[in-house]
């Protein structure tokens, strides 16, 4: 009998631990739910790349200095740290995880297998817990509540269309047979400019699927910031406008052809597109005192609570930043640079 007895007993337990790694295992696979009003990054960041994300006290970035693999650091530019060696661009950020299109083929590593696709990713904010959320060649990401919308290739197909999945890679299904591109979100509802017949200013609200027109004028890289829509006029060179969503008023707030823009705090940069004298410029969010803030030519206007990052249009370094405080002191972000030569002591 205590032979079997202890047969019996060692069973017991084997099956005791078995259902608690399989209930450890399953929880371990768990994402906790987000609010529903929760907005990934903002609309100017995903505009130009979506190379900056801030929450909850820290910026992830590419850093560009480290072939713009993910790197994290303190809002105010202090304990820069790499995270993740994916090349990375759309940066969302909910709750405990980081959500990004990696770019290119890389070595990150995630439970002993390397990853070498690109595609939409997940991974926890200190650069663990690596998922593939969709192999695809993703464009223009935005995280919304608990929900991915992006754009990628659909077979037979000249544009891209819109798709989503769930933040737990469940429910993953298409959206639309044409491009919209779906980063300006509030409250669950995407504000887009037109691309088929016209290119006015939609709505879409993705809890019933509903369309509606919000503008009746062809607008470009749709901005949502307080109750106005900042967006580049069409049909005018591609000047910056604001429309108010709830007075209704249509401001030009300047006669500069503008090639992007990016909001912060009080505060409009953009580039202005001129033959002569190009250069990033500086406005107030009416388009008063406009300022230079770096003569030339430069792209990927990201924002964050403290900085504004940019870099020469066609080369990704040097990186440059200015305080988001209007100030237009420019300075090159050696910090970052220094992090990524770290990376190879």
């Amino acid at each position: 009998m205590t032979g079997k007895k202890t047969v019996i007993i060692s069973l017991i337990i084997i099956v005791i631990l078995f259902g608690a790694g399989l209930f450890v295992s399953r929880m371990g696979g768990r994402i906790s739910s987000n609010p529903s009003d929760l907005v990934g990054n903002t609309a100017g960041n995903l505009n130009n790349g979506g190379f900056f994300c801030e929450a909850d006290g820290y910026v992830y970035f590419a850093n560009a200095y480290d072939e713009g693999t993910l790197y994290r650091m303190k809002s105010d530019g202090t304990e820069i740290k790499k995270i993740n060696k994916a090349e990375v661009a759309y940066l969302n950020v909910g709750g405990d995880y980081v959500y990004y299109y990696q770019k290119n083929s890389s070595a990150a590593s995630s439970l002993g297998f390397v990853v070498h696709m690109s595609g939409l990713y997940r991974c926890r904010t200190n650069g663990k817990k690596i998922l593939c959320l969709d192999k695809s060649d993703c464009k223009s990401v935005i995280l919304t509540g608990n929900t991915l919308y992006y754009n990628k290739p659909v077979d037979g197909l000249t544009s891209l269309c819109l798709f989503r999945i769930g933040t737990d890679k469940k429910n993953a299904q298409q959206v639309t047979d044409y491009l919209l591109n779906p980063v300006c979100a509030q409250n669950g509802v995407l504000y887009y400019n037109g691309t088929k017949e016209n290119h006015y200013l939609y709505s879409l609200d993705t809890a019933t699927g509903q369309e509606s027109l919000v503008l009746e004028y062809n607008t470009w890289y749709p901005v949502l910031y307080g109750d106005s829509v900042y967006f580049l006029d069409i049909d005018n060179d591609y000047r910056l406008c604001r429309y108010g969503l709830y007075d209704q008023t249509l401001t030009v707030l300047t006669a500069d052809r503008v090639d992007a823009f990016n909001l912060c705090g009080n505060y409009i940069y953009y580039q202005k597109n001129d033959a002569s004298s190009p250069a990033l410029m500086c406005i107030g969010l009416d388009g008063s005192n406009p300022q230079v803030v770096a003569e030339g030519i430069f792209s990927d206007i990201n924002v964050t609570s403290s900085y504004v990052y940019f870099h020469p249009y066609g080369e990704s370094v040097p990186m440059y930043r200015t305080p988001s405080d209007g100030s237009c002191i420019v300075s090159t972000f050696d910090d970052a640079r220094d992090a990524a030569l770290a990376q190879t002591d």
